[in-house]
């Protein structure tokens, strides 16, 4: 998955669907083969890889074309033919192409056959290739939508996975001084038979090898303990590569191919995590209905007891600032553009959850995450006018055109200029992964061309709802605000409320970081779902607790507080990406080092938005109820 690109457009680690064997298209209709039928093998962009070991570490972000010249790969007759790609695959970084490669169903069973030979390869290209292998370059092929896979083996529990793209060469052991350069392919091709005469790819497993000695010979495609091929950076190369197919009958129906690849890990981790999570969900839960039924509703009994035809009467705790709780905050403008988005991110993860759920974003349509990520932000630009609308409104705003402006423009400028400042990197280093000018033109259309109208229409049934009704008025002088105690603080309260949160999803969030950044599939999202919705509920409870405590320290400043509040989390996950950057990456390159932070930096502020919005709007809930239950002279 080429998901550092897809960070630069759409972010966030929030994709959603069930497990491995619900994670087929409705309506995919598998390809059948006759015997000699010609089987395309196509070729798709180079990516660094984790090589397997727990204490690998990613050395780059940063993906390249496959017939980029430097590597000196094989290609087509009448040069490479790029094959048509959705917006999501652009995305995701898929570049693929046609490749010279001859394979027929059944056809040329266990024969060595030449691909061609690379004659004049410069010094200068071979340390170019050296280096990438060095950082762990792994090619990717596609035959049937099938990727090209290794097959390894779980060390854990014994079970036989395939692991996706292999190796461009090798640089362990002997070869640490000089890579070797893989030259030769056995490739494996697991087919089922339906019906008579009739034949299904559910299974591509390539072994690479390094073949040395004269490359202008007859090949034997022998891989037995052959002198490895070594590009010395001081000289000009010949290379030969080679290829051998191989057909193997398997029971595996078409239907579930995809089980061998989409593998989940050790389970029980997940497990642990998502029992973690509702341990804490239940206790926060008990712990606000405890505070709730026992504190609320005394307070509220005493204030209602109160007679208030009585000249002097005593208010305490919470009541004393109901004439200041719904007084306009600072910047109401800004915090209510940041609510409008939040909830318009909100709901995009809340229906991308649902198409994942329902097995719609299938591994076999490339990029269809992307896509329905792109579109559901952009159709749902009248979610974020709205709510953006009626919050300013009910916080006292009178700027309504300029709000309307502002939720609709503001965000995606801001995502769209840090995106295309990495993707100026991705171009200065000759990446594949940035993004065409095309694509790019085409995203702002959709942001500009339709999100942002979607917005105002959005805006405008928002201000014919009007302001929200408050059941208290609001003194026309403000009282004095005494001092709240340290852990009331901003910021304090903020690192505090958002421990929960992060500790619900600390252990999932490992597996969608090895996804975003470290070139790992992540499959379990039947768990990173429940995750999700029990991360929510946890903001929700915890923001509207520390609001709580807050009024009843007389400290009535609470809007911006509880955005604050529930955005914690967001701090603790930019802490955790950091010490992933360095307890799994090992980026030497300052233009992977920038973009590992540009895409963690986008990734922190829409987690942001989204537990931020969450909280605002919980605790804007509980605030009205609270005192909607007391008796006000």
């Amino acid at each position: 998955m080429r998901t550092h690109d897809c960070m630069a457009s759409i972010l966030h680690a929030l994709l959603f669907a069930t497990t491995a064997r619900a994670f087929y298209l409705p309506g995919a209709a598998p390809h059948n083969f006759l015997r000699g039928d010609q089987v395309p093998l196509f070729v798709n962009a180079l990516t660094p890889m984790l090589t397997g070991s727990d204490d690998a570490k990613l050395k780059s972000l940063i993906n390249y074309d496959y017939y980029n010249p430097r590597f000196q790969f094989c290609e087509p007759e009448g040069g490479p033919q790029k094959q048509p790609e959705s917006l999501g695959s652009i995305l995701f970084g898929d570049r693929i192409f046609n490749s010279p490669y001859d394979i027929q169903m059944l056809e040329k069973n266990g024969t060595c056959q030449t691909l061609c030979v690379k004659r004049g390869v410069t010094p200068e290209d071979a340390k170019f290739i050296n280096d990438r292998i060095r950082e762990d370059y792994a090619l990717n092929w596609l035959i049937d939508g099938l990727p090209a896979a290794e097959m390894k083996l779980d060390t854990r529990n014994g079970d036989l996975f395939f692991d996706m793209g292999f190796n461009l060469g090798n640089d362990d052991g002997p070869y640490h001084v000089l890579p070797a350069l893989n030259n030769h392919y056995e490739i494996v091709l697991r087919y089922h038979s339906p019906a008579p005469g009739k034949y299904r790819v559910v299974g591509v497993l390539v072994w690479p090898s390094s073949i040395g000695g004269s490359q202008e010979e007859s090949p034997t495609c022998n891989t037995e303990n052959p002198a490895p091929l070594l590009l010395t950076e001081d000289q000009t190369h010949t290379i030969r590569y080679t290829y051998r197919v191989t057909w193997n009958e398997s029971d595996t129906p078409w239907a579930t191919r995809w089980d061998n690849y989409l593998k989940i890990f050790d389970p029980r981790i997940h497990w642990f995590s998502l029992v973690n999570s509702l341990v804490i969900v239940v206790f926060l839960c008990v712990m606000v209905s405890m505070i709730l039924l026992r504190s609320v509703s005394r307070d509220i009994s005493r204030y209602n007891a109160i007679d208030l035809s009585e000249d002097v009467q005593e208010d305490w705790g919470w009541k004393l600032v109901h004439g200041e709780v719904f007084r306009t905050p600072r910047n109401p403008m800004v915090l209510s553009v940041m609510v409008g988005n939040g909830a318009q991110l909100c709901a995009m993860v809340g229906v991308t959850l649902v198409f994942a759920l329902l097995g719609f974003l299938s591994p076999s349509n490339r990029g269809s995450l992307a896509t329905v990520m792109m579109i559901c932000w952009t159709f749902f630009g009248g979610i974020g006018g709205y709510i953006s609308s009626r919050i300013y409104a009910s916080l006292g705003g009178l700027e309504r055109k300029k709000n309307v402006f502002m939720t609709a423009t503001i965000l995606p400028t801001i995502i769209f200029a840090v995106v295309f400042l990495l993707n100026l990197f991705l171009l200065g280093a000759g990446s594949s992964g940035a993004v065409p000018f095309g694509t790019m033109l085409l995203i702002v259309l959709l942001w500009f061309g339709i999100s942002a109208p979607l917005s105002a229409v959005g805006a405008y049934f928002g201000s014919k709802h009007g302001a929200i009704q408050h059941p208290v008025r609001v003194h026309q002088i403000p009282r004095q605000i005494p001092p709240a105690p340290k852990y009331l603080r901003p910021w304090a309260a903020a690192l505090l409320s958002g421990i929960l949160p992060f500790g619900a999803a600390f252990v999932e969030l490992y597996f969608v970081m090895s996804s975003l950044f470290a070139s790992r599939a992540y499959y379990a999202f039947g768990f990173l779902a429940l995750t999700a919705g029990i991360v929510g509920l946890t903001t929700a409870t915890v923001t509207i607790l520390f609001t709580y405590f807050i009024l009843c320290a007389e400290e009535y400043r609470w809007h911006w507080r509880a955005f604050l509040t529930g955005g914690g989390s967001a701090f603790w996950l930019l802490a955790y990406g950091l010490f992933f950057w360095a307890s799994r990456l090992s980026l030497d390159s300052l233009s992977s080092a920038i973009l590992y932070l540009g895409y963690l930096f986008l990734l922190v502020l829409l987690d942001f938005l989204i537990t931020g919005t969450i909280g605002f709007l919980a605790s804007y809930w509980a605030v009205r109820r609270l005192y909607s239950s007391i008796r006000i002279d």
